[in-house]
């Protein structure tokens, strides 16, 4: 069932599962969110931003086009701010910094850095804590490319754990999901008023994390 964190006039806040796809794929017979709640509310709902489907947590959607506009503007703008909890393989060497890498889309579903051609790219982090061969992050992009977290971090030489694109694919499989997790957004309504929404990390993350840090 769809676990609605928020919801207005304006504006709906999921808590993404991990798995579960933002709009359609194909061939599958599982719904996207936005199917699932074009169902629920029986009305037309927009699309704002995308999680990837292997990452959990809280996700925006519009509930009409003036919305739409607002949202994605802040979006375009960079205004929206976003903080991911990520689990990382090793110990980075900074307890917190930027990355500032341009990425490019290189085919097979990747993106890669690319100095040259790559479109502008800032991620912002921050140590949570740290185990013996693992990092908990609290991480900020401050732009929004595709797989924008995953490539950045990996190119820093600490891959997200569980990342079955970027990384050792071998060690990468022992793991049971990609640990990123959308953990707060906080954007500005038709009000002009600033709004702050979480979605704690679900036990599938937890699990993880505890296991990590015994490791």
């Amino acid at each position: 069932m769809i676990s609605i964190l928020y919801e207005d006039a304006d504006i709906i806040a999921v808590n993404k599962p991990e798995g579960s796809a933002t709009i359609p794929e194909h061939r599958t017979e599982n719904q996207s969110l936005l199917q699932e709640l074009s169902a629920l509310y029986a009305s037309k709902i927009y699309v704002v931003h995308r999680l990837d489907k292997e990452v959990s947590g809280v996700i925006l959607f519009a509930r009409n086009a003036a919305a739409h506009r607002l949202l994605n503007e802040q979006f375009k703008q960079c205004q929206v701010k976003k903080t991911y909890s990520a689990l990382v393989h090793g110990l980075p060497a900074r307890e917190s910094g930027e990355i500032n890498m341009p990425i490019r889309q290189c085919g097979s579903g990747r993106m890669a850095v690319d100095w040259k051609n790559g479109k502008e790219c800032l991620t912002y982090f921050q140590v949570q804590e740290k185990f013996k061969n693992f990092t908990l992050l609290n991480v900020s992009p401050h732009t929004g490319r595709r797989h924008q977290i995953r490539v950045h971090l990996y190119n820093l030489g600490h891959a997200v754990v569980g990342d079955l694109k970027y990384g050792d694919l071998n060690q990468q499989k022992s793991f049971p999901r990609l640990m990123l997790h959308a953990r707060k957004i906080e954007f500005k309504t038709s009000g002009n008023e600033t709004r702050s929404l979480e979605a704690a990390e679900p036990e599938s993350f937890l699990k993880v994390v505890e296991m990590c840090k015994r490791t």
